[in-house]
């Protein structure tokens, strides 16, 4: 198989993410990058652009010309990656379908719900893949939980709980001008949502990927801890699931002393499983009345869901790259897939797509409805 056509919308010069993504992208050999529009500064796009070895004429400052200049070429880019703040996820992401090129897109997708939406339709309407970075879903052992719940072992879900804390906004640091917090805390650029979007949106679609429940109400109370900042910086979320199960979601920038708490666990009338990312090797299965189980990536008695998504045997650690590389690997498959007419291997199709991103959206904008009123229940769309 040749490497697919690869390019990069963002990612420029200082920027955190676009690294990772040209990382997980390599790491299984499938992707070459051969175009960018790294920055709308000119220079500044042409330096990030030499910095990856790319041809300059294949180095734009408007993802628009990129967009047009690419599918005019025999050797065009196939996939393009959008890792830009999100009030261009949309713009960029429509120019790229527009022009006949499969898209994969940071989260959360859009700065709106009615953006989200069209992006879906879009998407449907153009025949192009579409994949969003909801990278915890790439993990193995996120993976070994989904089988899980989907083979009964839990048996009737009753209860979900999800966390995710952060404590790199507790305090004021967008006034410092720091990039990252700049942007992200920006309601212009970043959306109306603050933490409940830029990492809510994870929590939310993790519970949703492993248990496989879709919520139909939900309570929220944000609130904005460091004065004056624009957006929240913390969220407190109760869920109502379609099966009766009740969930809690808390997602916060300001918990001081977390670096990157990701959590997650599920309980059912046979058992439950728990599941932190700071250690992602590990998946506990407790089922009722047995004695706590610790699973173990690479160990045995995993299903193939697990072994589709590691790379090194037992005892060598995997993490974060590699869960975001496997998303960029179920991309490959699908592409490969698509351009032969077939379909995608089932392991691959587990990569989130852009109606699980519009199901984000629609979290972030329940989440928004709710707490303006007070905390009242309010329907998911």
């Amino acid at each position: 198989m040749s490497r697919l056509r690869w390019g990069l919308v963002g990612g420029g010069e200082g920027a955190f993410i676009g690294a990772v993504h040209r990382i997980a992208a390599r790491l299984d050999d499938r992707f070459e990058l051969l175009a960018a529009a790294p920055s709308s500064d000119p220079a500044r796009a042409q330096r990030s652009g030499a910095a990856q070895r790319l041809a300059p004429d294949r180095v734009y400052a408007d993802f628009r010309q990129m967009a047009r200049a690419e599918a005019a070429r025999p050797d065009g880019i196939e996939v393009v990656s959008i890792v830009t703040p999100n009030h261009l996820h949309h713009p960029a992401a429509c120019a790229f379908l527009d022009a006949g090129i499969h898209v994969v897109c940071d989260k959360p997708l859009t700065r709106t719900l009615a953006e989200a939406d069209d992006l879906v339709q879009r998407t449907r309407a153009s025949g192009r893949l579409f994949g969003v970075t909801y990278t915890y879903t790439g993990y193995p052992m996120v993976r070994e939980a989904r089988a899980l719940v989907q083979a009964g072992a839990l048996g009737e879900l009753r209860v979900v709980q999800v966390e995710y804390a952060q404590d790199w906004l507790a305090s004021p640091l967008e006034a410092s001008g720091q990039k990252q917090a700049a942007w992200r805390t920006d309601p212009a650029q970043a959306g109306e949502g603050g933490c409940v979007a830029d990492i809510g949106s994870h929590a939310y679609h993790l519970a949703g990927f492993v248990t496989g429940l879709a919520a139909t109400e939900l309570a929220a109370e944000l609130s904005h801890f460091v004065p004056g900042r624009a957006v929240d910086d913390d969220a407190q979320v109760r869920l109502r699931y379609a099966n009766g199960a009740r969930g809690q979601l808390w997602a916060s920038q300001v918990a001081s002393g977390c670096l990157n708490g990701l959590a997650l666990r599920v309980f059912g009338s046979q058992g439950g499983l728990s599941w932190c990312q700071e250690q992602p090797e590990c998946l506990t299965l407790s089922r009722l009345g047995e004695a706590p189980r610790l699973l173990r990536r690479g160990g045995p008695g995993l299903g193939p869901d697990a072994g589709h998504a590691s790379r090194l045997p037992g005892g060598h650690p995997e993490g974060y790259l590699e869960a975001f590389a496997q998303l960029y690997r179920d991309m490959a498959d699908q592409v490969e897939a698509w351009r032969g007419g077939q379909a995608a291997p089932a392991a691959a199709r587990l990569l989130p797509d852009v109606a699980d991103g519009a199901a984000g959206l629609r979290f972030v904008d329940a989440a928004l409805r709710s707490s303006r009123a007070n905390g009242a229940w309010v329907a998911l769309g």
